[in-house]
């Protein structure tokens, strides 16, 4: 992913996340752990289930595409712990910030029709906010918001302002504006365009920006702007609906929406990540990311699409892949992106060379061993899906 993968630790979901020399290390391991005996197993459920083996998590789905198609995809486990109804495939899941490219892709569809500009300034884009924001953030673009070099913290710095976003009651628009008000008052982590700072505030900002030129709050974008044109019927906004697989925390079904920081996410980060979709669903979009780095993309242009997945200047993170030469010594180019509000934990990891890639989603996270279980299906899957980066350097 983005050499910064979007995982909440789960003692803090919403603190800074992983970086990906962290992951490449962890993916090492997996592989030497577990891979022998996961590529011994007679199919694609029979590896989750065996990954599950030593966690607490109750379900993981994965879904593996190859030659640009899905080749398989299986799931194992309960929707949640403390019954017995099987997780299934045509279960929702979260996905948390790895919703973030298709937030980038709705803005890529706004630029292509002419609604945004990539490289305007903020002071032009949200001018009645320029003489009030941190003066360092006026020549700030999407190009930088999107690829977190905008300089901003990751979050609201100031804690309480943020988890009053979790009981606010007004319309997620106004409650984004205010947000990102704040947010803009509050001093950089980095001066802009300097390097890479994980940053949500920064989509959010994004967000209010497309709200404003086209006068549709986000929800209704994405889903008109990528959803729709891909598909996605099983896509949407916020915690997954009843019947469905249930995050978990602290060994425990989350039944209740977050109060606070520490819970997970509050309904505005739509744009950072709070979507649920099935597998498919997930898929459609990474197939069209895929297509797309072989010109034959449906969504965007063959512009867009370069812009996303190629890595910006001093920067491991396009708009918003994590691009990488190789991962667990498979061969590159990899993009890669990692979500987690800390009761789940998804990954979708492609090879555009060998248009091929998987998605793993779990309904718990670090605190019940998803991290284990998601490294072990992957590790293994890794070796089917690309060549070793070994063989190509030689």
């Amino acid at each position: 992913m983005h050499t910064i993968i979007s995982e909440r630790t789960a003692a803090s979901p919403s603190r800074p996340m992983r970086h990906l020399r962290h992951l490449r290390r962890w993916l090492g391991v997996s592989l030497l752990c577990v891979a022998a005996s996961a590529s011994a197993a007679d199919d694609l459920q029979a590896r989750i289930a065996q990954a599950l083996q030593g966690t607490t998590t109750p379900a993981m789905g994965v879904l593996v595409i190859r030659d640009g198609k899905i080749a398989e995809q299986a799931v194992s486990g309960v929707r949640r712990n403390d019954e017995k109804v099987a997780a299934s495939t045509g279960d929702a899941w979260m996905i948390g910030s790895t919703g973030k490219p298709i937030t980038v892709a709705m803005i890529a569809r706004l630029v292509e029709q002419g609604v945004l500009k990539w490289d305007a300034p903020l002071s032009t884009m949200l001018p009645e906010l320029a003489a009030q924001m941190q003066p360092a953030y006026r020549n700030v673009t999407l190009v930088q918001l999107l690829s977190h070099r905008a300089g901003l913290p990751e979050n609201l710095t100031d804690g309480a302002a943020l988890d009053a976003f979790f009981t606010d009651t007004r319309a997620l628009p106004i409650q984004r504006e205010a947000y990102i008000k704040a947010a803009l008052s509050e001093a950089p982590a980095h001066p802009p365009g300097t390097e890479f700072a994980y940053s949500n505030s920064g989509f959010l900002i994004a967000a209010v920006i497309a709200e404003r030129a086209t006068g549709k709050d986000v929800e209704t974008l994405i889903q008109r702007e990528v959803f729709q044109p891909l598909k996605m019927t099983g896509a949407g906004f916020g915690p997954t609906t009843a019947g469905q697989p249930l995050g978990h925390r602290g060994g425990k079904p989350v039944t209740r929406a977050p109060q606070k920081a520490d819970d997970g996410v509050p309904p505005i980060y739509t744009a950072a990540g709070n979507l649920h979709m099935r597998l498919q669903d997930l898929a459609l979009f990474a197939i069209d990311q895929l297509a797309g780095s072989h010109g034959k993309g449906t969504l965007l242009t063959p512009a867009s699409y370069t812009l996303m997945q190629s890595a910006q200047p001093g920067s491991p993170s396009g708009l918003d892949w994590g691009v990488q030469p190789s991962i667990a010594g498979r061969q590159g180019p990899v993009l890669v992106h990692g979500g987690s509000d800390g009761n789940w934990l998804a990954w979708v990891v492609l090879f555009p060379a060998q248009n091929s890639g998987v998605i793993a989603i779990a309904n718990a996270a670090e605190d019940m061993g998803a991290d284990t279980s998601t490294m072990g299906v992957l590790g293994g899957l890794f070796a089917e899906l690309s060549p070793s980066a070994a063989s190509a350097a030689k």
